[in-house]
């Protein structure tokens, strides 16, 4: 794989990786975080052209 993809995938996950955080933080805004509560999460990343559909699931521990 060349470098210029490399960049590319990386500055993705990044914008992908802030985009997420702040977008739950700005969900939790509200929520008293210290109850203790979990929160089941799911991320799905598809790729038209590549066929491609991945699942993250995990938790995310107030």
């Amino acid at each position: 794989m060349s470098e210029e993809f490399n960049m590319s995938m990386r500055k993705f996950l990044k914008q992908v990786g802030v985009s997420s955080q702040q977008a739950i933080e700005n969900a939790l805004r509200d929520v008293d975080t210290g109850s203790g509560k979990t929160y089941e999460a799911k991320m799905v990343l598809t790729i038209q052209g590549l066929d491609l559909e991945h699942e993250i699931i995990g938790k995310i521990e107030g």
